[in-house]
């Protein structure tokens, strides 16, 4: 039995120990309570599944929790307006999926500027996009595709989420970077486009890697082309549309981090270092994978100028 000075020596060591640790948190002038991230989309897709692996970490990192909140609704300006009226004092998150930040100002008429609005703090990852058609089209590439387009130009249909939608816009691009015209079919959600291309009733759709690729490896669907700027690490013999003729097209969907304007530039600076931190974790990164979200950060000033220029490239797709 532990005499009682032992006792006595270990609750003086135990104490020095807490000590430091407490003053440290008492210090500490962010966070003291509680991160909400909102996501503006519903539960389960790629912008959510990034925000819960993200606040899991951070949260540990903090020793806050961060609490992750869908408010959904208007192509994500719902959840985008309320953390641009939120106070600025690092509290208040938003994962902004880039039809937020880069194509919902030239689609709508907001109550909030995205590029005024927000504080950038980090890219979160993209999700490819890809160009697939159903088997039976006669076309096993990106050139047989404009060929067969150009010979036939009121047989094909091209199927999206629906219109404003990344897969309707990345397939308008593509109609004016290779001088074909396939007509649009919205649907009501990826689900429905994706079932119509696979019953042969649409011929051709762009869509997120991660809605298609269990279809392509079964044959179901055919893989012609990835539409960002790089290969996808998930179907690595794909070649980009860019790389199969088309060098200035490029449409992927990415995710940012971002804070309400005005936010204190060292709050900002802390959470884009632990961001960074936290998505070079190889646990992290094998996660993301897995639902095909490709791990990338950035600085806030090169957010800031991605969004600027996907604002003028989708701006001038919209119009068209």
């Amino acid at each position: 039995m532990p005499s009682p000075l032992r006792l006595a020596v270990a609750g003086v060591l135990a104490l020095a120990v807490t000590l430091p640790a407490i003053a440290q948190d008492a210090d500490r002038a962010w966070p003291k309570k509680p991160i909400r991230m909102i996501v503006p989309f519903t539960p389960g897709g790629s912008n959510d599944v990034l925000a819960r692996s993200l606040s899991q970490h951070l949260g540990k990192t903090w020793g806050q929790p961060v609490v992750v909140e869908n408010k959904l609704g208007a192509a994500g300006n719902i959840g985008a307006e309320l953390v641009a009226r939120a106070p600025s004092d690092g509290y208040t998150l938003l994962i902004a999926a880039n039809n937020v930040m880069s194509v919902n100002p030239a689609l709508y008429r907001l109550g909030f500027d995205p590029a005024k609005d927000f504080a950038p703090v980090s890219l979160l990852g993209t999700v490819p996009i890809v160009l697939v058609v159903n088997p039976s089209l006669p076309a096993k590439d990106v050139a047989q595709l404009v060929s067969y387009a150009k010979a036939n130009p009121t047989k094909l249909n091209y199927a999206s989420s629906g219109t404003g939608s990344p897969q309707h816009l990345s397939a308008e691009l593509f109609n004016k970077l290779a001088g074909v015209r396939m007509t649009h079919v919205p649907y009501k959600g990826a689900a429905p486009a994706t079932a119509d291309v696979l019953a042969g009733q649409v011929q051709v759709l762009f869509a997120p890697i991660n809605s298609v690729l269990p279809h392509i490896k079964s044959g179901k669907l055919r893989a012609l082309a990835v539409a960002g700027e790089s290969r996808a690490q998930l179907l690595p013999d794909v070649p980009t549309i860019a790389q199969a003729g088309y060098p200035a097209y490029r449409s992927d969907i990415w995710i940012a981090l971002v804070a309400p304007a005005g936010t204190p530039a060292d709050v900002v600076r802390q959470i884009q270092t632990e961001t960074r931190n936290t998505l070079a974790d190889p646990a992290v990164i094998e996660t993301l994978a897995q639902q095909g979200i490709e791990a990338k950060s950035t600085t806030p000033d090169a957010l800031r100028a991605l969004a600027a220029s996907d604002l003028a490239r989708w701006t001038d797709v919209i119009k068209s």
